[in-house]
């Protein structure tokens, strides 16, 4: 009883493997939305792509500064000094997951490629990582192959609902 009672008074401390795959998800369904939303409106010229990059860092800054906050808030235990602080730097994966994308752009921005119709290798990017991440994370957990695979396409399926939606939408 005192045992339950004590793991219950403890804050969720969230593993590396977790926090990757939550983060890692999160990032590249970000990362894909902003690209829909962002190149919406046909902008495609190289200073748009860059101005693309930009927000896509400062929107997954500010969402795995909402995420961390929320978590830190959410917890109803006494808090040590620089738990928040630790709490935060915990939401690592999901700005890393969007830093990929942000090359994408960036680089279509610097004229490393044609910076018109970025977007869909940026798309297929988001999906082969959210495949990955599946896969990955469920072979860590000794998961059958069929099982990973079968979780990694679920997984990009995520992705994939965004690009349907984008050319639905537009």
């Amino acid at each position: 009883m005192v045992d339950t009672e004590a793991a219950a008074s403890r804050p969720h401390q969230h593993d590396t493997r977790e926090a990757v795959l939550f983060g890692g998800v999160y990032g590249s369904v970000l990362a894909c939305s902003m690209v829909a939303a962002l190149t919406q409106y046909g902008h495609t010229s190289r200073d748009s792509r860059r101005y693309d990059a930009a927000w896509l860092l400062v929107t997954a800054l500010a969402s795995a500064l909402a995420h961390g906050y929320a978590h830190f808030i959410a917890e109803r235990a006494p808090h040590r000094r620089w738990d928040a602080l630790r709490t935060l730097a915990d939401e690592w994966p999901l700005v890393a997951a969007v830093l990929p994308t942000a090359v994408v752009l960036a680089g279509a921005g610097w004229g490393w490629w044609p910076a018109n119709g970025v977007e869909y290798p940026a798309f297929a990017l988001n999906i082969t990582i959210l495949f990955t991440l599946g896969l990955v994370t469920a072979r860590w957990s000794h998961r059958s192959w069929l099982a990973a695979i079968t979780i990694g396409v679920v997984d990009a399926m995520l992705g994939v609902v965004v690009v349907v939606a984008n050319a639905v939408i537009k």
